[in-house]
């Protein structure tokens, strides 16, 4: 260690070395943090998560029958089982698939048209296979959209994974509030526009029913009475016509339970060749009912056919109405879709409302609309997994600040000076820079993007303590060598830099190696990636910038003193 001694004590007898040091150090630093805004490192709330299974959602334009539904989810499943690590798939013909937990929270259970399906995909076990869920959904849904949109027009396929972290209903959530359901519906497309065009994200929806025009056929109680019906007869006919009903039941042996004959028209007779009033009121006509005379009666003189207007669904959120605008993110983080996004909206929006920003508070990409011309308010909140990355990084934030303040207290009541104290502390922040550059090397190594997660954010501030240690190790020493043996400061902070290296270097290779076991897991992957390269910016900058920090400081210059416990404990080898 003689020659790291003779190094530092050559820094620290110039000027101009340790000026260079600082000025590098902070360069480091400002290049680091740089590498947010120019995209080299990104930061998510975690990565993607391999699994098992991955669902995929077909949606027809409403008003879509059953056959066209299923042609769609026909042409997605011609797909998909020629890809090897798939081992069996199953549709869900208008309805959602059993609640599972990204079901649970993407409102399947709410799927009961004939427009919807949904296809459960099963792979092969996740251990084994090469290719993770999240990279075959991002290769495959292209290739998928391409061959099966065209065949209905106005149709929209999502490809749904199962969450990695705290359950959302998609990874950027735009809930739109107000008073007035027309001017939200508007809002609401022009908004979903702007995120189909919005690079890095796909899977656009619209969480609202459109609004159609539908025939409603009331059985007239007078008519049908005066022509010897019932009104059972009426209903039952209308049901057998058009849905189908159970009319009896059939019991067997090898059923536990009694087996019910569902009657329904031929689909041929049951089909309408238009969406006309005249061509329901043609077929009402050939469907008759014998009266308890014996003669036959159409329906159409007896039923009543009113036009009328579709019943959406209504969505609430804390007592105000909304309607929720959902796009997920194809590999890259939430937060800058979101800016370009809110940007490109702002601007569209400004030409019939006045915008104002939410300001830093806990919705602080939120938006707040109001009408040029009528003064109606709207609101546009930002949710979804993009909140809970927000919320989580502030949080955290708030830990690691939390936690340098705490340090720095307990310092201070030590040393009894700020300026050591701060020392420190400043020491221990600059690990940051290994975080940063040790995530953005890792993209090297991996298939995929190798995002700055919460447990990045975790491992760096339990990263802290790590590299306080190193600073205290130094300062303590030299320290009692300046006191103890009256050593003067540049050389008692070479010696102690140069003694306490092999110590700190150790420490630092049990962390390396301890931590190396995480680097290659996909969740706590950016954990394990924080605590190795922060633990060896930590070494770096505890054995050159620190010391420089040292000899600079005047918190340093101790009053030498015949009068020291550690004389004895402590031999210098000169």
């Amino acid at each position: 260690m003689k020659g790291l001694e003779k190094f530092i004590y050559g820094i620290l007898g110039s000027r101009k070395k340790k000026t260079l040091v600082i000025v590098l150090t902070a360069i480091a630093f400002f290049l680091s943090l740089m590498m947010f805004p120019t995209k080299m490192v990104l930061a998510k709330m975690l990565p993607g998560k391999s699994d098992n299974t991955y669902s995929v959602y077909v949606t027809t334009p409403t008003g879509s029958s059953i056959e066209q539904t299923n042609a769609v989810s026909q042409c997605v499943i011609d797909i998909l089982k020629n890809e090897k690590q798939v081992m069996n798939l199953e549709l869900f013909l208008g309805q959602g698939i059993p609640l599972d937990y990204a079901g649970l929270v993407k409102g399947a259970s709410m799927k009961h048209t004939e427009n919807v399906s949904e296809i459960s995909v099963n792979l092969t076990d996740k251990h084994t296979r090469k290719e993770p869920s999240f990279l075959m959904t991002q290769r495959l849904r292209p290739i998928v959209k391409k061959k099966c949109l065209p065949i209905v027009k106005g149709t929209k396929i999502q490809f749904i994974e199962q969450p990695a972290g705290p359950p959302t209903l998609a990874s950027i959530v735009l809930e739109v509030h107000g008073d007035d359901i027309d001017k939200m519906r508007k809002i609401s497309v022009q908004a979903a526009n702007i995120l189909a065009k919005t690079k890095g994200l796909v899977d656009i929806d619209v969480m609202m029913d459109d609004i159609y025009d539908k025939y409603e056929l009331i059985p007239d109680e007078e008519k049908i009475a005066l022509s010897g019906l019932s009104v059972e007869q009426v209903n039952n006919i209308l049901y057998l016509a058009f849905e189908g009903m159970v009319i009896a039941h059939k019991n067997s042996k090898n059923a536990p339970d009694q087996i019910p004959i569902f009657l329904i028209l031929q689909k041929k007779s049951k089909a309408l060749n238009g969406k006309s009033e005249r061509i329901l009121q043609s077929k009402l006509s050939s469907l008759n009912l014998m009266n308890m005379k014996g003669m036959m009666v159409p329906l159409s003189e007896v039923v009543t056919i009113r036009k009328a207007k579709s019943s959406p669904m209504i969505m609430h959120k804390d007592l105000s109405r909304m309607i929720n605008v959902t796009a997920e993110t194809d590999m890259v983080s939430q937060v800058y879709p979101l800016l370009a996004a809110r940007e490109k909206m702002i601007k569209a929006f400004s030409k019939d409302y006045t915008i104002k920003k939410a300001g830093f508070t806990t919705y602080m990409f939120d938006l707040y609309l109001t009408d040029k011309k009528t003064g109606e308010k709207f609101l546009l909140r930002w949710d979804g997994e993009m909140k809970v990355t927000l919320d989580t990084f502030r949080d955290l934030g708030g830990a690691f600040i939390a936690a340098l303040l705490l340090i720095f207290l307990l310092l201070v009541i030590y040393y009894k000076s700020f300026m050591i104290s701060g020392i420190i502390l400043l020491g221990s922040f600059l690990s940051l820079i290994g975080v940063i550059v040790g995530h953005w090397v890792a993209n090297f190594f991996t298939s995929e993007t190798f995002f700055l997660t919460a447990t990045s954010l975790i491992g760096f501030i339990a990263l802290m303590g790590i590299s306080s240690r190193n600073s205290l190790l130094l300062i303590d020493f030299a320290k009692s060598l300046m006191e103890c043996h009256g050593m003067e400061k540049r050389e008692a902070i070479a010696v102690a830099t140069a003694t306490r290296a092999k110590p700190i270097a150790l420490t630092a290779v049990a962390i390396i190696l301890g931590s190396a076991l995480l680097a290659s897991d996909p969740v706590f992957g950016g954990l394990g990636v924080a605590l190795i390269s922060g633990t060896v910016a930590a070494v770096f900058v505890s054995l050159l910038f620190v010391p420089v920090l040292m000899h600079n400081a005047k918190a340093m210059d101790f009053d030498l003193s015949d009068h020291c416990d550690l004389k004895n404990d402590i031999s210098i080898t000169k």
